[in-house]
């Protein structure tokens, strides 16, 4: 994405993706903690208007960046399917969350399949620790953990790795077991109980995704 395009009369804006299976509507915080946390680190002109988009509709051609989560099925329709391929191989960039943080999960096992479906056996890969994406911003040794994976629900472990579809060199689709939604699922005026604050991974992806 062009940071050209994102100015103070055009602004970066959150949306999520509403797709017909499953459960599209968690962490319901989430967004308004991230674009809080964008205020607070970087320059970029922000709406605090999270913005939900029906992955069906070409409005989603509108978005410069997109967020997908849930816990049950992901079985997309075929309007949606066509619309996130030729999104992401457009340019567009998709984070995708696990909120069960199990690989072995329902959500997991069937997202994993639609990407096969999408873009082809194996190009849902890990990508490894030094990748760009953990210097974009802040700097990060690799995904950080999160208390999700520690509590012992889901598929308990710690998941050093993300895994991204990259078209041309660039992630396009970034996938996540780790459950970043529900760790910053809390309003944001409670960030400053944090010692380190948790969103700061949050910032390294938007900004991945305006500026790769």
């Amino acid at each position: 994405m062009d940071m050209r395009k994102i100015s103070k009369n055009n602004p970066f804006f959150f949306t999520r993706l509403q797709y017909e299976s499953g459960d599209w509507d968690v962490d319901q915080r989430m967004p308004s903690n991230i674009l809080h946390s964008l205020v607070q680190y970087t320059t970029i002109p922000v709406d605090t208007v999270e913005k939900i988009v029906p992955l069906s509709s070409n409005e989603l051609f509108e978005s410069p960046f997109c967020y997908l989560s849930g816990h049950k099925l992901v079985q997309f329709t075929s309007d949606e399917a066509a619309n996130f391929k030729s999104y992401v191989e457009n340019g567009g960039f998709v984070f995708v969350d696990d909120c069960n943080h199990d690989i072995e999960g329902l959500f997991a096992k069937s997202f994993e399949t639609q990407m096969e479906d999408l873009f082809g056996a194996g190009e849902l890969k890990k990508i490894p620790n030094d990748h760009i994406l953990y210097r974009s911003f802040f700097e990060f040794d690799g995904p950080p953990a999160t208390s999700q994976e520690l509590n012992g629900w889901g598929d308990d472990l710690v998941h050093d790795y993300l895994k991204a579809v990259e078209v041309n060199g660039r992630i396009g689709v970034l996938y996540s077991n780790k459950d970043y939604g529900c760790e910053w699922d809390y309003d944001f005026r409670n960030k400053r109980w944090y010692r380190i604050d948790n969103t700061r991974f949050s910032v390294n992806i938007i900004t991945y995704a305006l500026t790769s």
